[in-house]
């Protein structure tokens, strides 16, 4: 294991400022570089510890990592409202480039939750990565919305007068107006997006390292991962799945840790970047 160094910055971008946190080895030879996206909203302040503590693990071993926050979120400018999935892609991109200006290893997109959804439509978009590394990956934006809006509906109503409270944000949303879940209010734009937005398969030469965790040790991926994974594979993608026992850290509600992820992100990236370079 090797010392890590780690460094704040601001991205200057078309759209503002984008804050960012570098983690980088201590030798000046970089084994990969990765760009963290962050999932939706409070996930994203949830899993905070979780990011830093395998950013730090990566370093050690010898890999690069940028964490950037999207527009909207966490010390970035903007305001959540003034977010859209398509700046967000935008963003994404601007961090890969800014990694790719720093490191000259072979680039990785690390993606948690709808963070795992971003990276693979910025995937397709991206030339010369090396691969994917997916957090419990979010496979339906739709789906995604859906859980969103019932928030704030489980804090106004019980029973069947929650589907009332969903469909008339939906509706609020149609008719292009800005919505208030959880704390965040959620522009038009965004929800749309991420509405849309399904896995993509990604190009084939890219190697997805796609990790879970679940409260169980023997417990599986869910059939809508596994029938996303399949198609993958028979497409001729080179995906490697494992399911660790944890905590579901982006929504406990105290901050947790989950350190058999943590470990299984290392052996993952670790055999990929040696099978790559014998």
């Amino acid at each position: 294991m090797v010392a890590a160094k780690t460094q704040h910055f601001f991205l200057t971008t078309t759209h503002g400022q984008r804050f960012c946190t570098l983690y980088e080895p201590s030798t000046s030879q970089s084994r990969g570089a990765l760009l963290y996206l962050h999932p939706l909203a409070e996930e994203m302040n949830k899993s905070r510890r979780m990011a830093a503590l395998q950013s730090r693990a990566l370093a050690a071993q010898g890999f690069t990592v940028l964490q950037l926050d999207l527009l909207g979120c966490g010390d970035s400018s903007g305001d959540f409202g003034d977010a859209s999935w398509a700046q967000w892609i935008d963003d994404a991109l601007a961090g890969l480039g800014e990694l790719r200006a720093r490191s000259d290893a072979p680039l990785w997109l690390w993606g948690l939750r709808t963070g795992a959804l971003l990276a693979g439509a910025v995937a397709s978009k991206a030339p010369r990565l090396a691969g994917l590394l997916m957090w419990q990956p979010v496979v339906s934006g739709q789906l995604a919305l859906q859980q969103f809006l019932r928030l704030r509906s489980a804090g106004e109503v019980l029973g069947n007068g929650a589907k009332g409270v969903v469909a008339g944000l939906r509706a609020d949303l149609a008719a292009g107006r800005a919505v208030e879940v959880a704390g965040y209010r959620l522009s038009p734009a965004l929800a749309s997006g991420l509405e849309q937005a399904t896995l993509q398969l990604p190009p084939p030469v890219l190697h997805v390292s796609w990790l879970e965790v679940a409260a169980k040790p023997d417990a599986r991926l869910a059939p809508a991962a596994a029938a996303v994974i399949e198609r993958w594979q028979a497409a001729g993608v080179d995906v490697c799945t494992s399911v660790v026992c944890g905590p579901a850290f982006w929504q406990t509600t105290e901050i947790e840790d989950a350190p058999a992820l943590i470990a299984a992100t290392l052996g993952s990236l670790s055999t990929h970047t040696e099978s790559c370079a014998a």
